[in-house]
């Protein structure tokens, strides 16, 4: 019976190291932002996007414009991680795959309250909502994000903890990885070392 049980624990956890080690750790994404400008990322409306001392700030004005940031590659089976900073009422997120699977920053214009690492296609559905999300982040101080879209399955973590995923077959195609200002408010987000990976 405890040979049995000892044995049942052992495969348990060869079947779960199995399951992450095929889950990059940050050391082997590599990055792609230079943190000197915006070499290797496109966008229509450069002045809303600006680089200094490392970091990437998307600031909106007065007009409160949207504005999208795109890499120049596109990404299919991929892990993107970075540090994000804000406070007050932002409305950003990160984009990956097409059609786009939208990761929330902030307060959703929608729903008026924050949805931070929660999916947005068109809405937010209740089993792809970051429910815990707030007792993880840290206002005005740098929070680490990792994005893993892989197969039909996308997954968000903060701060070392997953808060959330979602599955659909609809988003499969390569797409490049995107940062948000959306339109309707003056709002200031922060970017930082930005690393991506391509998984097998």
């Amino acid at each position: 019976m405890i040979r049995c049980l000892m044995l049942t624990v052992v495969l348990g956890l060869a079947v779960a190291g199995a399951a992450w080690a095929d889950v990059p750790d940050t050391a082997e994404l590599k990055p792609i932002f230079n943190g000197l400008d915006l070499s290797g990322w496109q966008t229509k409306e450069p002045q809303y996007w600006t680089v200094a001392d490392g970091v990437l700030t998307g600031l909106n004005d007065d007009e409160k414009k949207g504005s999208m940031l795109y890499t120049d590659k596109a990404y299919g089976d991929a892990i993107f991680e970075c540090e994000v900073r804000f406070s007050g009422e932002i409305d950003s997120g990160i984009m990956m795959r097409k059609p786009e699977v939208q990761v929330q920053i902030g307060v959703s214009r929608s729903l008026k309250r924050d949805m931070t690492c929660s999916f947005y296609v068109g809405g937010y559905p209740e089993e792809a909502q970051a429910k815990r999300a707030g007792e993880l982040l840290k206002e005005g101080d740098w929070n680490r994000l990792r994005v893993q879209a892989k197969g039909d399955t996308f997954t968000v973590w903060l701060n070392g903890e997953q808060v959330s995923a979602f599955t659909s077959e609809k988003y499969d195609e390569p797409g490049p990885i995107g940062l948000q200002i959306h339109g309707g408010l003056v709002m200031k987000v922060e970017y930082r070392d930005m690393r991506a990976v391509e998984l097998p």
